[in-house]
Formats: structure tokens, sequence, C-alpha cells
């Protein structure tokens, strides 16, 4: 089998590189695709402020005339800057079930990430640990929520053919949403309101105001984890904008102690079951099954939970999970999915566990040296 590797210089090549998915999973009923509207805009120098600290090349693999695979070589500079490592990383890949095809994608971001002086390759990111990252290596018969991964089980085998190993798990737990908190739960969020923690709502009129105190929250509580990249101000923006469109107020939640903000909760719909009927597609058709469906959506996703490290194991955590839970019963959510938690995040873990949380999902991220 003869592969070409062509990388994307202009819009009809990546407009190739973004519809491939399209092609290749079309009769899987769990795939997801985004609007490829929304994707022209993510994937743009001009409008992602992402690319403003990296470089980002785009490769897809040709056969006999036709496309068999894509992948994105990523050198994330505030990466390197924050983690003071040598790792790129790969995202966007997709791939017929073909060990050459994969190797020689796998293979071609290698040589990039090499001759920029790294020394890890790891992925897939699209584009970061802000984003949707990670193969489904356990769960693959669940259909993903919103902003997480889905692919073919044979991605794994690929991997593993071509020399990648684990790097970090990530997991996915999911449970019914509790109209009544554990009595522990409860009772240490009650703790917390005595000592004077607060729970208010993100006020969508004053969305940057909110926008600051969780840029607050995210950079202070996420600091240690696995990943993490303090967000610019421009990434902000550019996250806020895009939530904007999902969250409810009554679910994205900002936890304050003295008028500082110590804590931050986002449960978003999940929109999926919306994008499934949609194909990627925005037309009068595609809109009409989108206000029919997303008034169907009964589970939801907790993207975000950070609480400042000086105020953890004081209830701040129970009292968010309370607050969110009110809001998702009055919007008619019936389910909601945990996702995700580092493997070895184990006091989230076990307080999802006593929610009732079921671990019914593992992501996994690979890398191997170069």
């Amino acid at each position: 089998m003869e592969i070409q590797i062509r990388e994307v210089m202009d819009k009809r090549q990546l407009l190739e590189f973004i519809k491939f998915p399209l092609k290749l999973h079309r009769d899987d009923p769990l795939f997801t695709p985004e609007l490829t509207t929304d994707l022209k805009k993510h994937f743009s120098p001009h409008k992602n402020p992402f690319f403003r600290n990296a470089d980002v090349r785009y490769f897809l693999a040709y056969s006999g005339g036709k496309c068999v695979g894509r992948i994105a070589s990523i050198l994330n500079r505030r990466h390197i800057e924050f983690h003071n490592d040598s790792a790129g990383f790969f995202g966007f890949f997709d791939s017929i079930n073909n060990k050459a095809v994969a190797a020689v994608l796998l293979e071609t971001v290698a040589g990039q990430l090499k001759s920029c002086g790294l020394t890890i390759m790891r992925g897939p990111m699209n584009f970061s640990t802000n984003d949707e990252c990670g193969f489904v290596v356990d769960g693959f018969q669940y259909a993903p929520v919103l902003m997480t991964p889905h692919n073919p089980p044979y991605y794994i085998d690929l991997m593993q053919s071509c020399g990648m190993g684990k790097s970090k798990d990530l997991y996915a737990y999911i449970t019914d949403i509790p109209k009544v908190l554990p009595e522990k739960i409860d009772r240490v969020a009650q703790i917390a309101e005595k000592n004077g923690v607060c729970v208010k709502k993100v006020d969508k009129r004053r969305f940057d105001e909110g926008l600051e105190k969780f840029k607050e929250v995210y950079n202070d509580a996420w600091e240690k984890n696995w990943g993490f990249i303090p967000l610019t101000e421009d990434e902000l923006l550019y996250l806020g904008k895009r939530l904007k469109q999902v969250i409810e107020p009554d679910t994205a939640l900002i936890a304050e102690k003295d008028g500082e903000p110590i804590g931050f909760l986002g449960l978003i719909p999940d929109l999926n079951i919306v994008l499934r009927k949609m194909k990627g597609k925005l037309n009068p058709v595609t809109v009409l099954k989108a206000l029919y469906y997303s008034r169907k959506i009964t589970t939801t996703r907790m993207l975000l939970l950070g609480i400042k490290a000086r105020y953890r194991n004081r209830g701040v955590d129970a009292l968010l999970y309370r607050e969110g839970f009110k809001g998702c019963l009055k919007h008619g959510f019936t389910s909601v999915e945990f996702s995700w938690i580092l493997e070895d995040n184990l006091p989230t873990q076990m307080l999802v566990k006593m929610i009732g949380g079921t671990h019914y999902k593992t992501f996994r991220i690979f890398e191997r040296v170069i």
C-alpha cells in the first residue's frame, strides 16, 4: 500500500482535513461531529488565540487517490515554558484501520517535532488539555457527551503498534442526579455555609466579570494538575464565548468567601444529542432538528470543578455540588457525567463515588520518545 503525506497548505485542503472524519465514521451511530462552521473558526489562527503561542501543522494521508488519514503536529510553547520539558503533541488523529497509515502519520509528526528539538511526542490533544483530549480505551459502547472524545476501538491497536505507550488516563463517572445529597456530604456543605461561604450564579449579563473570577480560581486550583497550562486573557475570552452559548446560569456557579472567589463549578447540557442529528451541517433543516432535540436533553456534564488550594477540605466542593444539582433538577436534567478526572486524583474520585458516581469510561493520553 503506497501512502503519500501532504501538508495542508490552503483552505480547500483544510476543509478536507475537517471533513475527513465525517466520511470515515459515517456508519458509526455514536459519532458526533462538531459543526463544520465552528471548526473552521477553531482552526483559524486569526480567531483562535491558541495559535499565538503555538506552531500547528496539519497533514493528510492518501492512498490510491483517496484520503485515508489525518493528523496535526502541535508545538505548544506555553506548555514547554510552564512545564520545562521537551514534549510536543499530535492531535486530530483519524485513520482507516491500517497500521501502515497510522505509522506514517505518527512518524510525520515525530519528525516535525524532533526537528524543533523536542524529544517526546504526546497525544492526542485537540489542541491542549483545555480542549478535547485522549482516546477512549474503555467504554466504547457509550455515546460521548459534549466536548469528550469518541473513537473506534482499533485506534488503540494502532497506537500500540506504533510504539505509543500510556502517558496518563482520564476517568469519566456517571450517575443519576440525586434529589438529596448523602447525609455526610450535605453536612459538610452546611459547615461551609456556616463558615461564610456562599454560592452565586454566573450572570450572563455580566459574563466578563464571571470569567475573571473563573480565571482566578482556575489558575490557582488547577496549577498542580498534570498537563495544566494557565489561561491567557485572550484564551479566557475565547473559551468564554464558546461556553456562553451552552451554559445555564443555574448550573454555572462561583463560590465566594468575604467577596473572594474561591471555587467554581460548571455543568453543561449534553448537546451531543443535537449534534448527532445535525451531522456537522448548519442549514434550515438541521436548525429545526436542533430546536426539537434540544428539548430532549436529560444529561449534563460536569466540565469544571475547582477549589483554590487553601480552601480545600472545607466543604466548598460539597456546597457547589448541592447547589449545582438543584439547578440541574430545575432544568430537567436527570443524569450527570463527571469528566474528566485524572486517574491519580483520588480525593475527587472518592467524593464522586460518595454521590453515587460509577466509573464507566476511560480516556488515555499516549506518548513515546522520539
